[in-house]
């Protein structure tokens, strides 16, 4: 049983249960579902407490959820949002399930295609902070990030729209201009490094190519499960 934290927000967390089910789809036979265990948070105070600085707060929260989900049969953790994975080891404190990291498994995938540096669009704290990118440079890999203004363009555009099902076509023109920019600054593949990203980008629209965040952790998940 997958064990889900989410509602970061709530757009995403449909995403990652429509791809799971998909998933198991083809996996298993068109009858079979995923045993999922899903605890949607409300975004609200989140993102509140997100743009106050209080990880503290949000570590503490994200630990008493994981540890519900566990006492509730999970057997394998999955955060459903990128931005949260800040926080992956305040989660996990005291919780005797593996948990898939998202930005491992975008790690490994990137390497088995044989590509090495990949643009970055997500939020400011994904983008600027380095508990994501890190991660990407301790697997050998070089992240190229958007400049301030594509930066702020970006992030606004998930949090004003995109977390809340609003779907432009001027934010994704904007969205098209930046990963635009990313591979003309050298970048050889993109990371849709957000879960609502995708929402606006694809591999149709984006001139290198695309590693979606949330597709990568449902099938690296799926496949813990199964093994």
């Amino acid at each position: 049983m997958i064990g889900i934290l989410g509602g970061m927000s709530a757009a995403s967390t449909q995403i990652y249960y429509r791809l799971l089910c998909e998933l198991t789809r083809d996996r298993l036979g068109p009858k079979h579902s995923p045993e999922l265990l899903i605890r949607s948070l409300d975004f609200a105070p989140i993102a509140a407490a997100q743009a106050a600085g209080d990880w503290d707060g949000l570590g503490r929260l994200l630990n008493r959820e994981a540890k519900a989900l566990q006492a509730g049969g999970a057997e394998v953790l999955l955060l459903a949002t990128n931005t949260m994975h800040k926080l992956a080891d305040e989660m996990t404190a005291g919780v005797g399930l593996p948990m898939v990291h998202i930005a491992d498994a975008t790690a490994r995938a990137i390497r088995a295609a044989g590509l090495s540096r990949p643009g970055l669009m997500a939020t400011a704290f994904t983008m600027e902070q380095d508990f994501y990118t890190g991660r990407l440079r301790a697997a050998g890999l070089a992240p190229v990030v958007p400049g301030a203004e594509d930066r702020a363009e970006t992030h606004r555009i998930i949090y004003e729209e995109l977390v809340q099902d609003v779907v432009s076509e001027p934010s994704r023109q904007s969205y098209e201009a930046i990963a635009g920019r990313l591979a003309a600054a050298g970048a050889d593949c993109l990371i849709l490094g957000c879960t609502e990203v995708g929402m606006l980008l694809n591999q149709g629209n984006v001139p290198v190519p695309v590693f979606d965040t949330v597709k990568i952790h449902c099938e690296t998940a799926l496949e813990a499960a199964l093994t």
